[in-house]
C-alpha cells in the first residue's frame, strides 16, 4: 500500500467513557447524575405527572461532589441522563509538600503525587494536624469524569 509510517497515540485508560446513560425515571436519591457537565450526588427527586399528551418530568436537586454547589435539572422521565462513573479509593498519606500537594501510597506500593490538599477547611486542618502529630492517616479519594479530590480521612493509629 504505502511506505509511510503511522504513529498512533496510546491512552492510559482503556478508552472507557466517563459517563453512562440511564433513564431519568430510574435515578434515585443518593445516586449520581451529570448536571451542567458536573458530576453530582442526587439529594432530592420529585416526579410530576403527565399533562395531556405530555411526558412525566423528573426534577433533580443534586450537589456537585467536588465543589459542593447545589445544582438542579428537570428531565422527562423517559429520557436518558448521563451518570458519572464514580470511584472511591483509599490511600495512605506519606507526606505533605510545601506547595499543597500530598504524597500518597497506593495498594501496589507505588506513590501518587498529583493530588492537592482538599479545599474544605475542616478536612484540611484535620489532615495537617494529624500529619503533624505523626499519626498514620488514610485518605479517601473520590474520582469521577477525570477529576480527583480527597474527600474523607481515617486515622489508623500512631506510626
Amino acid at each position: 500500500m504505502s511506505d509511510e509510517e503511522h504513529q498512533f497515540e496510546s491512552k492510559a485508560d482503556a478508552g472507557a467513557s466517563k459517563t453512562f446513560p440511564q433513564q431519568a425515571g430510574t435515578i434515585r436519591k443518593n445516586g449520581y447524575i451529570v448536571i451542567k457537565g458536573r458530576p453530582c450526588k442526587v439529594v432530592e427527586v420529585s416526579t410530576s405527572k403527565t399533562g395531556k399528551h405530555g411526558h412525566a418530568k423528573c426534577h433533580f436537586v443534586a450537589i456537585d461532589i467536588f465543589t459542593g454547589k447545589k445544582l438542579e435539572d428537570i428531565v422527562p422521565s423517559s429520557h436518558n441522563c448521563d451518570v458519572p462513573h464514580v470511584n472511591r479509593t483509599d490511600y495512605q498519606l506519606i507526606d505533605i509538600s510545601e506547595d499543597g500537594f500530598v504524597s500518597l501510597l497506593t495498594d501496589n506500593g507505588n506513590t501518587k503525587d498529583d493530588l492537592r490538599l482538599p479545599t474544605d477547611e475542616s478536612l484540611l486542618t484535620q489532615i495537617k494536624d494529624g500529619f503533624a502529630e505523626g499519626k498514620d492517616l488514610v485518605v479517601s479519594v473520590m474520582s469521577a469524569m477525570g477529576e480527583e479530590q480527597i474527600n474523607a480521612l481515617k486515622d489508623i493509629g500512631p506510626k
